[in-house]
């Protein structure tokens, strides 16, 4: 491969080391055991992007990329913009490796090897800005009567016999 797709494919690794979104779902294996293996294929995936594809890819493709991926291949639906400053960095250092340039590089390659094996700090929120409401409580909230009384149970023995069977539109017999 040309020198440049080298450096492009090494500063696309180093980029993807580093975004939180991709390493929680790695570490915590959302996308089963081959969750590293899949961080891999991605980023092959997009240095192939770069290489093989005339008009090169812009930001909004390449976000719409890591988006699709981390939903389909990690179950997570990010939804705190992280996606597109992956892309808009992807799109960047393409741009410099392509003139010869490497600053962006060593600087992505700085950042992943900081962090090195250390695990991402995850704080989970409780339920802020979740599309899940908790509608726990009373079931029967506005029948403030039955309360404290069980339930009414059904007189089958006193229930009048139906002979003939309920035949439907369709000549089913309805049990």
């Amino acid at each position: 491969p040309p020198h440049t797709s080298v450096l492009f494919a090494r500063g696309v690794i180093a980029r993807l080391a580093y975004w939180p979104a991709l390493r929680i779902a790695v570490d915590h294996a959302w996308g089963g055991p081959e969750s590293a293996d899949k961080r891999t294929w991605l980023a092959s995936v997009l240095v192939d992007d770069f290489e093989e594809q005339d008009p090169r890819p812009d930001a909004d493709f390449i976000e719409d990329r890591l988006l699709q991926v981390m939903a389909d291949e990690f179950d997570a639906v990010l939804e705190d913009g992280s996606a597109e400053a992956v892309a808009q960095d992807l799109v960047a250092l393409w741009e410099q490796v392509s003139a010869g340039r490497t600053e962006l590089l060593a600087e992505f390659e700085q950042r992943a090897d900081r962090l090195g094996g250390k695990p991402v700090q995850v704080e989970e929120a409780a339920g802020d800005n979740s599309d899940w409401e908790d509608e726990s409580g009373d079931e029967d909230e506005g029948d403030e009567e039955l309360k404290g009384q069980p339930p009414q149970l059904l007189d089958h023995q006193n229930r009048p016999s139906n002979d003939e069977p309920e035949v439907d539109a369709d000549g089913f017999i309805t049990v």
